[in-house]
């Protein structure tokens, strides 16, 4: 593994769970531990990270999420990836939630050539697929986060509580086995639970970064979800843990 992609890999895992261990990582990355010391350094340098005795910790606060732009640099080559392979998941025919996100807009830009109904919770992807001919697009009510650009509150909810949909494409802040699928903003939350009661199925799109991370607030347990599609650098012992937990695991 190259250097920058390894220090893009060890600042994503940093951020996902917060602490991270040298040892863990040396293992994970298949290099020593000196190495994964130089990397933490250097991420120091740059303000991503605070090391710590054995490790490192996240200067992100959990409570926060980062915003969009800086999101969208974080482990961008193992959300392509993540994206191929969840939009091959997609039928011909359904009708198909967008949740907001760097790694649903990632779906939305690999999306096969079959017919669907979307509604996008997210005007950036809306943007991308409203160019799809294949593509029936709609929008819901509610308002709008800033520089997120997604759509939140009571109208979206609204539009949920009226549809029925097949599947729901789903973004996370963490994924745990214990705390379930938890998210940064209250508001977000209850937004995306209103889409998974909507929906028949969940597919969770989410780098390795986010298994075993803990966010702000609580949206489900991890057996509301049929499928998660992640990367294969994801850690092999929380993509067992989700297996064990009655997930199907996809590893792009």
């Amino acid at each position: 593994m190259r250097k920058p992609d390894r220090l893009e890999r060890i600042s994503g895992l940093v951020q996902g769970s917060g602490r991270v261990r040298v040892t863990e990582l040396a293992q994970q990355l298949r290099v020593s531990e000196m190495t994964v010391r130089r990397d933490l350094e250097e991420l120091e340098e740059r303000g991503l990270v605070t090391r710590v005795h054995g490790g490192a910790i996240s200067n992100i606060s959990r409570s926060f999420e980062p915003g969009f732009s800086a999101r969208s640099k974080l482990n961008a080559d193992a959300k392509r990836r993540i994206g191929v392979a969840a939009a091959g998941l997609i039928r011909d025919g359904e009708n198909v939630i967008f949740d907001a996100g760097t790694t649903t807009l990632q779906v939305a830009k690999s999306l096969p050539d079959v017919r669907i109904r979307a509604l996008a919770l997210s005007l950036r992807i809306a943007d991308i697929l409203a160019d799809m001919p294949n593509v029936d697009l709609m929008i819901p009510g509610g308002s709008v986060r800033p520089h997120e650009r997604s759509l939140i509150g009571p109208m979206a909810i609204r539009t949920f509580e009226e549809l029925a949909f097949d599947t729901l494409f789903l973004t996370s802040g963490g994924i745990d086995t214990e705390a379930g699928v938890t998210e940064y903003e209250y508001d977000d939350a209850e937004t995306k639970r209103a889409a998974l009661r909507s929906a028949k199925r969940t597919i969770l799109v989410a780098d390795g970064s986010k298994l075993c991370a803990v966010a702000f607030v609580r949206l489900c347990p991890v057996d509301q979800i049929d499928i998660i599609v992640t990367d294969n650098d994801a850690p092999r012992e929380h993509v067992a843990a989700l297996r064990q937990a009655g997930v199907e695991v996809v590893l792009a």
